[in-house]
């Protein structure tokens, strides 16, 4: 049994290749919707770092390769952000506005990892497909690279990336288009244009899923 239930909690997906503007676009959804963003790619990168954590020299390892964590390690730690985002902080801090609503950037990746996440802790509400061309990618992040210090923001790493992108998360996609969940945005524009496309897709589709 999941540990959440759809459509109370909704899950949304947000996939993309390296440097399509995934981490940008949710962070302007969270300040104008009030949903909870979660980057895959952030949580291992914390736990890599966090003193005395068992995942972090697979987690590094994984990173610098440009390999895919074990699916079990990210599902938790997800999971585990999940279940604190819904509990009241320590300052007493209630999360009202968009209560409910995560955004889960660069994950899943793999097929075997968007069937254990539904199985394990939620069913996916729907997926945003950020698109756009290599070329703009590795603009974006080698510019990233030159203030991130992102041991992964170098051009090796970052066509090694695209190439893991290409040939493991594109059949996820394929996946849930198949059942209608996947929301295609042309992330090439400006960071306003995205947004604001991406907003209104998002209320479309979770009020076509309630049945408004």
């Amino acid at each position: 049994m999941p540990t959440f239930k759809a459509p109370e909690t909704v899950v949304i997906f947000v996939l993309g290749g390296p440097g399509a503007g995934k981490g940008t676009q949710c962070g302007e959804l969270v300040k104008d919707c009030g949903f909870r963003h979660f980057s895959a790619g952030d949580l291992l990168r914390e736990e890599q770092d966090r003193e005395g954590s068992t995942y972090g020299e697979i987690i590094k390892t994984c990173i610098v390769e440009g390999k895919i964590v074990p699916m079990e390690i990210t599902i938790k730690l997800l999971e585990n952000a999940m279940v604190k985002a819904l509990q009241p902080s320590e300052s007493g801090e209630v999360w009202e506005k968009g209560k409910g609503t995560f955004l889960i950037d660069g994950f899943p990746r793999k097929m075997d990892q968007a069937l254990k996440f539904e199985e394990d802790v939620c069913q996916s509400s729907m997926v945003i497909f950020f698109e756009t061309t290599l070329e703009v990618m590795k603009k974006r992040l080698l510019k990233r690279g030159e203030t991130s210090g992102r041991a992964d923001d170098n051009e090796a790493s970052i066509v090694k990336r695209f190439e893991t992108y290409e040939s493991q998360t594109k059949p996820v996609i394929e996946h849930y288009a198949k059942l209608d969940k996947v929301l295609r945005i042309d992330s090439s524009r400006t960071v306003e244009e995205v947004h604001e496309e991406t907003k209104t897709k998002i209320f479309e589709k979770l009020a076509k899923n309630s049945g408004n």
